[in-house]
C-alpha cells in the first residue's frame, strides 16, 4: 500500500493493523469482482497488504506484490509474493496479466510514482484484460480523507477516471459509492450481509469508489 518500505512497516504497525474479520468482508467482494477476473487466468494484486483479496479471489495463477516485507507470510498456498513496488514490474512480462488489482493504493503514491505505476500496469495487461481499483472517494469521504496521514492523491469517481482514460484505459465500469470508506465502518462483517450490501441499489455509507478500465486499442 505504500510506496516506501521504511514507511510501509510503520504503517502497518500503526494505521493498517492486522484485523482477522478482513476476511469476512472480502469474500462477497471477491464474489462480486470475480466476472472481471478469468478462472483460468493470471491476476496480480499490487499494494496486497494482508492479501485478504488474493487469497480468495479464484484464478490459475495469482501473484501479490507489496513493499513490506513481511506481507509474504500472510499469503496463503497458490499465491506467489513479491516484495517490490508498484510502479516497477519489471519482473512480469508484457500482457501477461487477465486482471490486475489495487485497493486504497493510488492515493498513497506521489504522482510520478502513480503515472509509472498506470503505466506498468497497463503494459502487464493483455489488450483483453481488466484493472481493477477500488479508491476512496473524496467526493464523499472529504471529511475522513486525510486521517490517514499517508494519503497524497486526491481523488472522486470523476477525476480517476479522467486520470486513466489519459493514462491508456478505457473505463468500463464505475461505481462511485461502492463500499464504507474502511473496515472502522458500521459495515456489516458477516459474508452474507455484505452480499446483501452489495446488491443494494443505494448503498449507506459508501464512501469508496469500484473503477473498472481495460487498455485502450
Amino acid at each position: 500500500m505504500i510506496h516506501d518500505p521504511t514507511s510501509a512497516h510503520d504503517y502497518f504497525h500503526s494505521r493498517f493493523v492486522y484485523d482477522s474479520q478482513r476476511d469476512a468482508l472480502w469474500q462477497p467482494v471477491c464474489e462480486y469482482l470475480q466476472p472481471y477476473i478469468p478462472a483460468s487466468g493470471r491476476v496480480l494484486d499490487m499494494g496486497a497488504g494482508y492479501c485478504s483479496f488474493i487469497n480468495q479471489v479464484r484464478a490459475r495463477e495469482r501473484h501479490a506484490l507489496d513493499v513490506f516485507p513481511d506481507f509474504a507470510r500472510h499469503a496463503a498456498p497458490g499465491v506467489t509474493p513479491h516484495v517490490g513496488s508498484c510502479d516497477d514490474l519489471s519482473r512480469f512480462a508484457d500482457g501477461c496479466f487477465d486482471a490486475v488489482f489495487a485497493s486504497n493504493l493510488l492515493e498513497h503514491l506521489t504522482r510520478d510514482s502513480l503515472a509509472a505505476t498506470l503505466a506498468e500496469a497497463r503494459r502487464v495487461l493483455k489488450p483483453t484484460g481488466h484493472l481493477i481499483l477500488i479508491q476512496p472517494n473524496y467526493r464523499y469521504a472529504y471529511r475522513e480523507y486525510f486521517d490517514d496521514y499517508t494519503h497524497l492523491q486526491v481523488f472522486s469517481h470523476v477525476s480517476l477516471a479522467d486520470q486513466l482514460t489519459a493514462s491508456g484505459f478505457d473505463v468500463v465500469r464505475l461505481e462511485p459509492r461502492f463500499l464504507p470508506f474502511s473496515l472502522k465502518s458500521r459495515l456489516p462483517k458477516s459474508p452474507n450481509l455484505v452480499r446483501l450490501y452489495l446488491r443494494l441499489p443505494l448503498r449507506p455509507l459508501a464512501k469508496q469508489m469500484l473503477v473498472v478500465a481495460r487498455p485502450a486499442h
